[in-house]
């Protein structure tokens, strides 16, 4: 039996007795340098797992410059997909001296009849396979499956239902022997619900009588959800809303309750309580307590393999509310609804894990007077800092009076930028593209975010000049399609996430897309039929993937102290760089594959906006 290390991807697919199997059926073969293991066209022999050296893949019908479209090291696989289809598409060549375990086609294949999913990794696309290695990743406390794949239809409470003409006495009193906290109201076959607060509320601060019907004080704006909704995305939901309570539909028929409660208990990790604690908050000393344990939420959600797109939600709506109580600490009611507002940047897209610096502007209606405008914003800016949100390097903020303006003003400043199409100008178009409200009226930000559809959307040269910022940074990536390793690092932000972010927003402006999340921006240009649906899912995994090797080095580099020894400028480099070197096997071709899609796209973005003539 050979002693060979099955720990990674795909043989974890296997159980033992699997294993066992391989480990008695494989051999180890030599192979000298520049020797040729296995020839176009020929058919596949053999699965080779490498224990030690270096192999090309080639592809001899292009130019020797650019032949070489793999690169295979100690601990990677080929010739998999060569027994799949009968006969191999390319080279495989050995770069230096190689051992390689040497996996027969008739054991590979009776293993891919016996385990599914060990064959169909094999078959799957980007977007699979970061599943898998998300998975993977799980570990401890609320494991992947009882933690993602929680759904509403595990935790949803028998709903208790009154008439609306039940008294408040009445209503009181099913309470406190049901022991529950609402009551669903039922008005002609409208739904409302009623709270133990709504109902103290009507008798001691409204005066009401224990004989007045329910429905007097019951509230009938109820937010929804379904059966086989992830209990995740309630909490998201949750927090975003405003609310501790969801009703269950299905088909119309009303399935039951959940509260916020239950979902918290369910999760019984004390970092999930982070959302209430932001909720309650009653002063700002108290919503900076909440707003200080969020690192601590991010690294529960990544040690627990939460995929990356529910966090980033659950963080930016979380996010969200802790700027929108911290402008309703600040803020004068009466200036509220004369004013918006608005995140920009990757808190606009909802794409900020770890909080990040201020990108923020305020919107005011027309006619807005609004004495001491400029120190009520600066006060604004300060208490964010405050809350751990960094001033901007760059100066958009509320306290800068540029980043202040009336609608009429708004627009006139994206009329005035779209014309000059400079850099500056282009830039600022981008920002406020991905601008999202977060507190005031967030009708004033639609009515500006029409008027930039409507100057930029049928522009075609300005929308060539917008789309070519995304080829301003190389892909990391050899002329042989290898991933590069240089010793510091590679940018991965630079690299991979900026191309697919700015690309996909240039076609969202183009289709006039409202969103400002990058996957919603996916989902809505596969929608739309603009972007292949499974080009669209690999694009976005390849973002979650670039953004969790980021954030995986933010959270390292949390652990450290600067003492004074790098500037920001120099932290904020090294936070975006990802060393190859140090990641696993299945991550360094995860991310191989990952870049040579941004590749793609970014070819795709060239010749739509025609920029192989600029």
């Amino acid at each position: 039996m050979v002693d060979v290390d099955l720990s990674q991807l795909p043989f974890t697919l296997l159980d033992d007795e699997g294993r066992d199997h391989i480990r008695r059926g494989i051999d180890l073969a030599y192979y000298d340098r520049d020797e040729i293991i296995l020839e176009t066209g020929q058919a596949g022999e053999f699965v080779f797992l490498i224990h030690s050296g270096e192999v090309a893949e080639l592809d001899p019908t292009l130019p020797s410059s650019s032949a070489r479209i793999g690169h295979y090291t100690a601990g990677d696989l080929f010739g998999a997909i060569s027994i799949l289809n009968g006969k191999s598409r390319y080279r495989f060549q050995a770069e230096q001296e190689c051992l390689c375990y040497l996996l027969p086609k008739a054991l590979f294949q009776q293993l891919c009849q016996r385990y599914p999913d060990f064959s169909n990794f094999f078959r799957q696309s980007l977007a699979h396979k970061a599943r898998l290695l998300t998975e993977k990743r799980a570990e401890g406390g609320v494991t992947m499956a009882g933690f993602m794949l929680a759904k509403v239809s595990e935790c949803l409470r028998e709903p208790l239902r009154v008439a609306a003409s039940t008294a408040i006495a009445s209503a009181v009193k099913q309470l406190n022997e049901s022991h529950a906290d609402s009551l669903l109201v039922d008005t002609q076959g409208r739904l409302g619900m009623v709270t133990k607060t709504d109902l103290l509320n009507g008798l001691v601060l409204e005066g009401r009588d224990v004989s007045s019907p329910v429905d007097e004080i019951a509230h009938f704006n109820l937010v929804t959800v379904a059966p086989d909704q992830y209990l995740f995305e309630v909490l998201v939901l949750m927090t975003r809303h405003k609310v501790e309570r969801v009703v269950v539909m299905e088909d119309n028929a009303l399935k039951g309750v959940v509260e916020l409660t239950d979902v918290l208990s369910y999760f019984s990790s004390r970092s999930y309580v982070v959302s209430l604690q932001v909720e309650q908050a009653a002063s700002l000393q108290a919503l900076s307590a909440a707003s200080q344990r969020t690192p601590e939420l991010v690294k529960a959600l990544m040690a627990q393999g939460v995929k990356l797109r529910f966090a980033m939600d659950l963080l930016a709506a979380l996010n969200g509310r802790i700027i929108s109580k911290a402008w309703e600490f600040t803020i004068e009611e009466q200036y509220r609804e004369q004013s918006c507002m608005m995140v920009m940047g990757s808190e606009g897209r909802g794409e900020q894990i770890l909080k990040t610096d201020q990108d923020n502007g305020l919107i005011l209606a027309d006619d807005t007077q609004w004495p001491n405008l400029e120190s009520h914003m600066q006060t604004l800016t300060d208490t964010l800092i405050q809350l751990g949100y960094p001033p901007c390097p760059g100066n958009i903020m509320v306290s800068n009076p540029e980043w202040v303006a009336t609608v009429s003003q708004w627009k006139g400043n994206i009329a005035k930028w779209a014309s000059k199409r400079d850099g500056d100008s282009l830039l600022k178009l981008a920002i406020m593209l991905d601008a999202h409200a977060v507190a005031g009226n967030p009708s004033l930000l639609e009515s500006v975010r029409e008027e930039l559809f409507k100057r930029c959307s049928g522009d075609e040269l300005l929308l060539s000049y917008f789309a070519r910022t995304a080829l301003r940074f190389s892909t990391p990536l050899t002329l042989f399609g290898s991933l590069k390793k240089p010793q510091h690092g590679i940018d991965i932000k630079k690299g991979g996430i900026f191309p697919i972010v700015h690309g996909v927003r240039t076609m969202a402006l183009e289709r006039r897309i409202s969103a400002t999340s990058t996957f919603d921006r996916l989902d809505a240009l596969a929608a739309d039929g603009r972007l292949d649906r499974r080009f669209a899912d690999d694009l976005g995994e390849a973002l979650a993937l670039f953004t969790e090797l980021r954030l995986k080095q933010q959270l390292a580099m949390l652990e450290t102290t600067n003492n004074g020894q790098e500037t920001d400028s120099q932290q904020s480099s090294r936070a975006n760089r990802v060393v190859v070197q140090n990641l696993s096997s299945l991550e360094r071709d995860l991310l191989r594959e990952a870049l040579h899609i941004v590749k793609d796209f970014k070819q795709r973005l060239s010749h739509r906006y025609h920029l192989e003539y600029s």
